[in-house]
């Protein structure tokens, strides 16, 4: 859960934060959940994952760190 990514460059700069249960991910993505029921997702404009975390508030620290502007999705 720790892997680096690229955020691409660009004008959408918006990105969308949501709960992930880890029961839909992969299996090797669940076995890095380490006994977690949900993690949170950023997605971009086009709804293509970017990242997964751990909770909530580093899913809006991770983005903003890499100058993008996170919303809620429910």
């Amino acid at each position: 859960m720790n892997t680096p990514f690229d955020f691409p460059e660009g004008n959408g700069r918006l990105v969308y934060v949501r709960p992930v249960s880890v029961a839909e991910l992969p299996e090797d993505v669940q076995s890095m959940a380490r006994g977690l029921d949900h993690v949170y997702a950023l997605h971009d404009a086009d709804g293509e994952r970017l990242a997964l975390v751990r909770d909530r508030h580093l899913a809006f620290i991770l983005a903003r760190q890499n100058d993008l502007a996170p919303v809620n999705v429910h």
